[in-house]
């Protein structure tokens, strides 16, 4: 082989590497996107690596009519997942915000198999070409597939550690369009002796490369009034974190915190919400001195704590500083948690809530569970048999547990398993729901190892809401959110604890609120 050929057969190494993690930023892109737009993360993902995986198989087949012309294929290929690839993320959010239900997600699996039957592609084209300059074939593909290999590596570490928490979304898939147009540019220069009308495919990739840098400049600006339309109100901060994807609204006096699209509050009526959550346990339980919160890096459940006189600690455990942070900073937030997260009674500890209890030996007379809804795996776990065990046996002798639990009306099932998970760890439970105008009605369960008379509740802090009069009447449930869940045939059905090995809420969830 001569040195041209040396050269060339290097730039079809480096060039499988890149575009191999290409190919993976775009393969977990699509996952994330599906994870915050669909829902259910775990089922975006897995469609995600199925579809793309099948478009491999598929392009790879066709790649096998590719015989002529082998640079100008990879050429146009790289063309093709570029745009396409660049111009997904802002495309999804526009089918979002204006298209019908549903297209959104016949779109992103549409441009998921497209992308997989074109990295299908780009592999057995560089091997051929490899093959065709000298190379032997077996070590054309061991060399190419290494590349590709090793690529897929670096490319998911780019996106979880920096492409999507720094750059967002959208700008992440122009970037990475760029880089794919940037690998068919110099290997369309490396081979302009052998390939006709040069002219024409630098001139088709520089219309590409403004199209890109265009889109990477200015597409998060247009992204973002796309994403406008998906809620009610207008958007005064929007911020990618490490962990997700935060949002706040507010219209007139009406401030809402979104966590990748869930909403967490609205500042109209949270008081409902928090009042129930923390004062119910706080006066069902004498001489409070240390409370553990998990989740609630709002600050608007710690502020309601510092009420109580004689508390000695209050303990936050919310996973996400960023969140923890804003709520800190932000004068919306601030007005409504009153600066308690900078009362010096407050320790904030930035861990997962599970691996938290699983490390610490402190217990507490009050557990508060503020975290969202079991919508994913990784909150699902926040949902077991095993998580509430861990509550119980950090709970003081006579300390009592108040988690928020979803919906009894629009999720009965939901709301009535977590009750069934929470009581198979042998505690009493207690079952509480409000009626919260933003959320609907909303649903709590209470348990303690000791029996909870709750006609003695006494409310003695200043509250918006909750006196000790409607406290009974939060514990009736109508016959449409009743323990009692029906089948299709008018059974009673059996409801099981959710634990770590038989997920079962996840599925439940996601069913009862796909309507909604």
């Amino acid at each position: 082989m001569n040195e041209k050929g040396l050269k060339q057969s290097k730039l079809i190494y480096w060039a499988s590497g890149i575009v191999s993690i290409c190919g993976l930023i775009f393969e977990v892109l699509f996952g994330a996107l599906g994870s915050y737009i669909l829902g259910d993360g775990v089922k975006q993902y897995t469609l995600t690596i199925s579809l793309f995986l099948t478009g491999m198989g598929v392009g790879a087949s066709i790649s096998e009519r590719v015989t002529k012309d082998l640079v100008v294929a990879f050429i146009w290929t790289e063309f093709l997942v570029a745009v396409v690839g660049g111009f997904s993320s802002f495309l999804m959010f526009g089918m979002t915000a204006f298209a019908p239900a549903g297209s959104d997600a016949l779109f992103l699996y549409t441009v998921t198999f497209t992308i997989g039957a074109l990295t299908g592609v780009e592999l057995p084209v560089l091997i051929r070409k490899a093959n065709d300059i000298g190379v032997e074939l077996n070590k054309s593909t061991a060399r190419v597939l290494f590349s590709d290999y090793a690529g897929g590596l670096v490319g998911g570490l780019l996106f979880a550690f920096y492409l999507r928490p720094e750059m967002g979304m959208v700008k992440t898939a122009f970037f990475v369009g760029v880089i794919n147009l940037s690998v068919a540019v110099l290997v369309l220069f490396y081979f302009r002796e052998e390939i006709k009308k040069f002219s024409f495919h630098l001139g088709s990739a520089i219309f590409i490369g403004i199209l890109l840098i265009s889109g990477l400049f200015f597409g998060e600006e247009l992204a973002f009034s796309f994403e406008q339309k998906l809620y009610k109100d207008p958007i005064l901060h929007m911020e990618n974190t490490s962990y997700q994807k935060m949002v706040l609204t507010k219209d007139d006096e009406d401030t809402r915190l979104f966590l990748d699209g869930a909403l967490q509050f609205s500042s109209t009526d949270e008081y409902r919400y928090h009042e129930t959550l923390v004062h119910l346990p706080m006066a069902y339980k004498e001489n409070v001195r240390d409370v553990l919160v998990l989740g609630g890096g709002d600050g608007i459940a710690v502020n309601e704590l510092l009420k109580y006189e004689g508390l000695e600690s209050i303990t936050l455990v919310d996973l996400d500083p960023a969140v923890v942070d804003f709520a800190k900073e932000n004068p919306h937030l601030r007005e409504l948690n009153d600066g308690a997260l900078d009362d010096p009674l407050v320790d904030i500890q930035h861990k997962d809530a599970f691996k938290y209890l699983k490390a610490t030996d402190k217990r507490f007379d009050t557990v508060l569970i503020d975290l969202p809804d079991p919508n994913n795996e990784s909150l699902n776990k926040l949902y077991t048999k095993e998580f509430y065990s861990l509550v119980r046996n950090h709970l003081r002798a006579d300390g009592v547990m108040m988690a928020q639990a979803t919906s009894p009306v629009f999720a009965p099932e939901v709301y009535w398993t977590i009750n069934e998970t929470v009581e198979a760890t042998d505690m009493n439970t207690y079952n509480f729901h409000v009626d919260i105008p933003s959320f609907g009605n909303w649903g709590f369960v209470m348990a303690s190892r000791k029996d909870v008379d709750i006609e003695n509740i006494s409310i003695d802090v200043p509250t918006e809401f909750l006196n000790e009069e409607i406290v009974p009447a939060l514990t009736v449930f109508g016959k449409d959110e009743d323990r009692e869940i029906l089948d299709s045939d008018g059974q009673v059905k059996n409801l099981e604890p959710n634990t770590l090995i038989h997920p079962n809420l996840i599925q439940k969830y996601e069913q009862a609120w796909k309507d909604y």
